[in-house]
């Protein structure tokens, strides 16, 4: 396809445009029928075994989670339009609406076309299929876990209220790609202004059907002021900056398929600027261990303040669910926390990726072990240390009342799980390529099951983190659930250094060599 085969498709740009999308449509590797018609067998497989179970289960028993009035539901609908607007404004930082093949966007930018023409079309298909998504997800997620649909009422506000959110979550999404910083941190204080406002307005007029029905009118408006104007910001796209972010999809979306996914989020972690003469003393001399660790944050100071966030909170919800455990949610709040921590703890793995990176890759200077315990472990555990303490700290002073009896247990739960999350994390970042043992067949009278492996490989970090909750969860004694975390996490630090074929190199018998 050159520009002179689309001069002669017509004068028209968006025949033009359509004859390109044809053309690209019809390469090589387009999809067949027969590889249709297997998606649409699966989708109805799963559909028949899965979906269809769940919802007679959910038809005929009561909702795990019961919202109460509709005033009670109103502040927690709220609070899920406030995280789902941030996070689609995120995801649209990375990967947005916009984002299209490389190729494809080589094609359209070498032609005189408009970038509203060719990036519009796919712009307001993607927001299209998005919403549908939400709006389906989010019905389906309400009903099967929540008994807002158990009446006609409350069934059409929450209808509305999930109209409203999918509209703002799509719109989000395409804002948070074309809009710079300063004008995605005004919507996101918007939003959550607006909904603080809904909020309390539904706890001071207590009516049946105020709360719901304001924020879904609040949502809609949102929505049609957001919408157009991220439409019309696309025509101002930066197409170098798009076109960077384009080929970076392709690799990730490359690597994702071929089961590494690891590697493809590593490609969206930012890049390290500035400090980079602090890290040395005045002498020539390398700064301690918790130093270096303390400038190599600052010098992604986005990523260290999200990592650092998550920390705080996941510390404090992890700290509330441990106390709470065995009383209605305590155990969910217990997994939760403990996920936040395991997530606020990757800004400060970048340690581990240099122990992999150092342990995997050939040395240029010659081997070098001595310190290599001190100089991995200071920073990360100083670091999560501080945060579990001030984050536990802060639980325990609002809710004192509920904390002071049983502190000494609280603590040793919260130190375990907080370890425990270390070594997740620690096994994650020594993780290499898929192995190929993974992808054998694994014949069961369930069918295969190996894509269980790989996907528990994919995500072991996770796995590690909720199946150890639930073992310490399940035990009576805090200090055996303690030593149970210690033991899953040493576990972890084994199984992450064989990854990295230490065994052939003789780490441990190198560790004290200078």
């Amino acid at each position: 396809m050159t520009v002179d085969t689309l001069a002669a498709a017509g004068p028209d740009a968006a025949d033009r445009v359509r004859a390109v999308r044809q053309r690209h449509a019809r390469r090589g590797d387009r999809g067949t029928v027969r590889g249709h018609a297997y998606t649409l067998y699966l989708v109805a497989l799963f559909a028949a075994f899965y979906l269809v179970p769940v919802v007679h289960a959910r038809s005929t028993s009561p909702a795990s989670v019961s919202v109460g009035s509709l005033t009670e539901a109103a502040p927690l609908v709220c609070a899920l339009a406030v995280a789902v607007c941030w996070g689609a404004q995120v995801a649209g930082r990375f990967w947005g609406p916009v984002v299209v093949q490389p190729f494809l966007l080589h094609v359209f930018m070498s032609t005189d076309i408009p970038p509203t023409r060719y990036l519009g079309t796919i712009a307001r298909r993607r927001l299209t299929y998005v919403g549908a998504t939400g709006l389906l997800s989010a019905c389906a997620a309400a009903y099967l876990a929540t008994d807002l649909f158990d009446h006609l009422d409350s069934a059409v506000q929450g209808l509305a209220s999930g109209v409203g959110l999918s509209a703002l979550a799509a719109f989000a999404w395409l804002w948070g790609q074309v809009r710079p910083l300063r004008d995605n941190l005004l919507v996101a204080s918007a939003v959550g202004g607006g909904a603080a406002l809904v909020a309390g307005v539904s706890r001071v007029a207590p009516d049946s059907g105020v709360g719901l029905w304001l924020l879904a009118g609040v949502l809609a408006a949102t929505a049609a002021v957001l919408g157009p104007a991220a439409l019309r910001a696309i025509g101002a796209v930066d197409l170098a900056r798009l076109a960077r972010e384009s080929a970076r999809a392709s690799q990730a979306q490359t690597y994702a398929w071929t089961g590494t996914l690891h590697h493809a989020l590593d490609l969206y972690r930012p890049e390290p600027s500035g400090l980079t003469s602090a890290l040395i003393r005045p002498d020539g001399r390398l700064r301690g261990y918790l130093a270096q660790g303390a400038i190599r944050a600052l010098r992604t100071p986005g990523r260290a303040s999200a990592g650092a966030a998550l920390l705080l909170i996941g510390s404090a919800v992890l700290t509330h669910g441990v106390a709470g455990r065995g009383q209605g949610p305590g155990s969910w709040l217990w997994a939760l926390g403990a996920l936040c921590v395991y997530l606020g703890s990757g800004w400060v793995g970048e340690t581990w990726r240099g122990l992999r990176d150092e342990l995997t890759l050939a040395p240029l200077f010659g081997e070098r072990w001595g310190g290599t315990l001190a100089r991995t472990l200071t920073w990360p555990v100083v670091a999560v240390t501080v945060g579990a303490l001030l984050g536990g700290g802060f639980a325990v002073l609002v809710r004192w009342d509920h904390h002071s009896g049983q502190l000494g247990g609280t603590a040793l739960l919260v130190a375990g799980s907080v370890v425990m999350a270390l070594g997740a994390r620690f096994l994650r970042e020594m993780k290499l390529d898929l192995p190929l043992e993974l992808l054998l067949p694994v014949i069961t009278p369930f069918g295969d099951l190996s894509g269980l492996r790989v996907i528990a490989w994919q995500f072991d970090g996770f796995v590690v983190v909720l199946m150890g909750v639930a073992l310490m969860a399940a035990l009576p004694s805090a200090a055996g659930a303690a030593v149970v975390a210690v033991c899953v996490a040493a576990g972890c630090v084994w199984t992450g250094l064989r990854r990295t074929g230490w065994a052939h190199r003789g780490l441990f018998s190198r560790l004290g060599r200078g």
